[in-house]
């Protein structure tokens, strides 16, 4: 084994994927250090092992690090519906977490710059983001999961009124943050298909979008709508769930369906999309969210239903990535 290949064994045992272009001279050492996604610690500690380390080399009497911030790849899936009120934000929480406890490196932005619930429902209503290189650095909840959410930056109650290029520009300071090893990004966009969903498809375009509806008509027709704001885009629906659908009743036990039955469904087969699911309207979900504590953590059917959506969103993605 050549020097230089042991040397580059080595430094990818300390870093891997992160370094290139390794090259030794006249017992000086350089290479490329890829920082991209990292804070200031994690990149000073891989520093601080690399030079000690490849120091320890015969014939290496000088290290010269050459930092690159290129990005690591993250998948952005982009959660819309179209319109208010179908519990977005309930079932991107849950799914982030689903996700989580599936294996993902999962992040959260909460894209709905105007009326951010992710604070809430993640627990991270006290917990305000700091900056580095002019870069926010998530925040870190207890269920592993890194957020960042307008919701962190506004004063609690504070109402945000802002034209499109100051909201297109918020978005893409949630967006354009340090990750970390962050692959996937769930992205909780605001309702309708304005500015923040023109900005995050012109300057952030996702991989793909998931669509949530409730099962009645008017709902489905707004959910149309967000459908064919990504086909324009050329962004690629993983499929549509349906959320609320039906409720049943903890004193007599009786099902009924206050916003219809099988819509996403019909809608999904008629669009030639793949239906992803069906989450009920349950008491529990609502008090389980204004507690900060997703349903998704728990193995119980909601739990389950949650956890079926995000097997279905998984192996798309894997599929694709095929």
């Amino acid at each position: 084994m050549t020097k230089i290949t042991h040397i580059t064994k080595l430094a990818e045992d300390i870093a891997p994927g992160r370094t290139s272009g390794m090259r030794l001279k006249e017992n000086i050492l350089s290479f490329i250090l890829d920082i991209g996604g990292m804070d200031r610690t994690a990149r000073e500690t891989m520093e601080e092992k690399l030079r000690h380390n490849l120091g320890a080399v015969d014939e290496v009497d000088e290290i010269k690090i050459i930092q690159t911030s290129e990005k690591r790849p993250i998948t952005i899936i982009a959660v819309g519906s179209g319109k208010g009120g179908v519990g977005k934000s309930t079932l991107s929480a849950n799914l982030a977490i689903a996700l989580k406890r599936a294996g993902k490196n999962v992040g959260m932005v909460d894209a709905d710059i105007y009326g951010p619930s992710q604070p809430r429902l993640l627990n991270m209503e006290d917990e305000k983001p700091k900056a580095e290189d002019k870069k926010l650095i998530p925040v870190m909840n207890d269920f592993g999961i890194p957020m960042l959410s307008m919701g962190q930056l506004a004063k609690p109650g504070q109402a945000i009124a802002w034209r499109g290029p100051m909201a297109g520009n918020a978005l893409h300071q949630l967006i354009d943050a340090h990750w970390g090893d962050t692959d996937l990004l769930i992205v909780d966009l605001p309702p309708g298909t304005g500015d923040v969903q023109l900005s995050m498809v012109q300057k952030h375009k996702p991989d793909a979008a998931l669509i949530i509806s409730t099962p009645q008509d008017l709902a489905l027709i707004d959910a149309a709508r967000a459908i064919n704001f990504f086909d324009a885009a050329k962004v690629p629906i993983i499929g549509l769930v349906e959320n609320m659908a039906g409720y049943l009743c903890p004193h007599c036990g009786e099902v009924s369906d206050p916003f219809g039955k099988g819509g996403a469904e019909a809608a999904a087969d008629k669009m030639q999309l793949p239906f992803l699911g069906r989450i009920p309207l349950d008491m529990s979900i609502r008090m389980a969210s204004d507690d900060g504590t997703p349903p998704a953590l728990e193995d119980g059917p909601i739990g389950k239903g949650f956890a079926a959506i995000a097997h279905k969103v998984t192996t798309w993605l894997d599929e694709k990535n095929k």
